[in-house]
């Protein structure tokens, strides 16, 4: 192919990829020299879109060779679906012959250059591939391994790997660091923590959903022995049509792959990817880890891994929360010039301010063998524990435990289990910077508590003892401790 390009333009092209803003000189956004370099990367990453027509032929045939009717799962419990297992197996053999046919016909569409909306139709495919296990509760492990594991490679392929569909045409150059902060919360040591927590809660989750969809037979619990099969059979959690386990493995599934999409600007480059991320991380991790906190009084019984699952996602929420602050002041940036809101969102910007004059830039992630420490250390700027902090964090956990000394009324034991799950998880909250106010929530729980003390608990050397340490949650709560990182016109909430 011949090319006006400078000689070197091609070697770089695997290095800028898709997600990587275009210089400066580029002009109009839909310039030939845009569409030429589009080209060119498309031809460098052919084999994407090959392997989405070789997944969609494996699609096709996999009913005929899996066998789905064989050897099918019996669900745990007397619980029933929505569908019989005939139909359950049916839905499955069809969403998979249909989803292979299609991503046959739109693999095929995106062996021609531009043509995003082929892949967006191969990528949504990908997503209903790691929902339709759940949703048609698949009569077999095999069938759900072979669509989740299809279904997010499918993923990967068409905005992952290859870039976002056609995102070069309109991406602009700027500046790394949003205006006004002292480090870019989208970089790549910030990012890797968030994509190994969101891979260590898939693992968790899929064992949870592994028994409600009936591919176990048992649910080994190593603290709690039987209580977790009662969580997972309880009616609580079986309010939902679907397992609630299994939707926790695909909030997992997308976290840690959102983890890989955009580059180290995609506060102000992908909005849109950090809303939906944001909103995966932070409204619906609190719902999940407050619904765990609710099982020992709803249901009576604990369970370690759920446990464990709402203590992986519970420090995901403030690492993540300050890449939503940062899109969020840059699309208020934006609005104020008098740019399109909704175009700014979905297809992004460059920065017209500068960072805080105290900005520092993340070490490489490639350098992690060699600057250990460094990496580490700016995987969690933005987050600190105040040692008042650390102390609320403790006494929660003690109230977690304290009752098994005392032997207390079944109610006392299990406000105060609560109350103390509630104040580790503000605690930790707390300890991002951009969310250091969400600490005064302990103030109310602390003092809640010690007024249930004085009223319903006994004996009363535990009541006493609970006053004490609620007050002493309440105390520890009021100081804000240090902030060490600038965050712009954010820092007026911090308080």
């Amino acid at each position: 192919m011949e090319t006006n390009m400078p000689s070197n333009a091609s070697s770089s092209m695997g290095l800028r990829g898709a997600t990587r803003s275009m210089s400066g000189d580029m002009g109009d956004p839909y310039s030939g020299k845009r569409h030429h370099m589009l080209a060119m990367h498309h031809q460098q990453t052919l084999w994407v879109y090959w392997l989405l027509i070789l997944f969609g032929a494996w699609l096709l045939v996999s009913p005929f060779t899996f066998g789905y009717d064989t050897s099918t799962a019996r669900l745990p419990g007397d619980r029933t679906v929505w569908l019989s297992l005939e139909h359950r197996i049916l839905a499955m053999q069809w969403s998979d012959v249909i989803s292979g046919f299609l991503l046959l016909i739109f693999g095929w569409r995106s062996l021609t250059p531009n043509r995003p909306y082929s892949l967006w139709v191969c990528c949504f495919i990908g997503i209903w591939l790691t929902f339709a296990p759940i949703v048609f509760w698949a009569p077999k492990a095999a069938t759900y391994l072979n669509d989740t594991f299809v279904g997010a490679w499918v993923i990967g392929l068409t905005v992952l790997i290859a870039g976002m569909p056609n995102m070069m045409l309109f991406m602009e150059m700027g500046a790394s660091t949003p205006a006004g902060w002292s480090y870019n919360p989208s970089s790549w040591p910030q990012r890797w923590i968030m994509i190994l927590t969101g891979f260590l809660g898939w693992v968790v989750s899929r064992y949870l959903a592994a028994y409600q969809l009936g591919y176990t037979t048992s649910a080994w619990d190593p603290f709690f022995h039987d209580s977790m099969a009662r969580v997972l059979t309880s009616d609580m959690s079986e309010s939902l049509p679907i397992s609630d386990a299994g939707l926790g493995a695909i909030a997992y599934t997308f976290e840690c792959l959102m983890g890989f999409m955009g580059s180290s600007s995609r506060w102000r480059t992908m909005p849109w990817m950090v809303t939906f991320f944001g909103i995966l991380v932070i409204p619906l991790g609190l719902v999940h880890i407050f619904l765990v906190i609710s099982q020992p009084v709803v249901v009576g019984a604990w369970c370690t891994f759920c446990l464990l699952a709402a203590a992986i996602m519970l420090p995901m929420i403030p690492l993540e929360v300050d890449e939503v602050v940062a899109m969020g002041q840059y699309l208020a940036r934006a609005r104020k010039r008098g740019e399109s809101f909704w175009k700014v969102f979905w297809k992004g910007g460059a920065e017209k301010e500068s960072p805080s004059e105290s900005s520092h830039e993340a070490p490489d992630l490639m350098s992690l063998p060699e600057q250990t420490t460094d990496v580490l250390k700016a995987s969690v700027w933005g987050m600190t524990v105040p040692w008042n902090l650390f102390v609320t964090l403790v006494l929660g956990v003690w109230l977690v435990f304290s009752p098994a000394f005392w032997s207390p009324d079944l109610l006392t034991q299990k406000v105060t289990q609560v109350s103390g799950l509630l104040a580790i998880t503000f605690s930790v909250l707390a300890m991002g910077e951009v969310i250091r106010s969400c600490r005064f929530f302990n103030v109310l729980i602390g003092l809640a508590f010690s007024v249930f003390a004085i009223i319903e608990t006994n004996p009363w050397p535990f009541a006493a003892h609970n006053v004490i340490f609620g007050l002493l949650i309440s105390v520890f709560s009021i100081p804000k401790g240090p902030i060490t990182q600038r965050y712009g016109t954010w820092e007026r909430f911090i308080v």
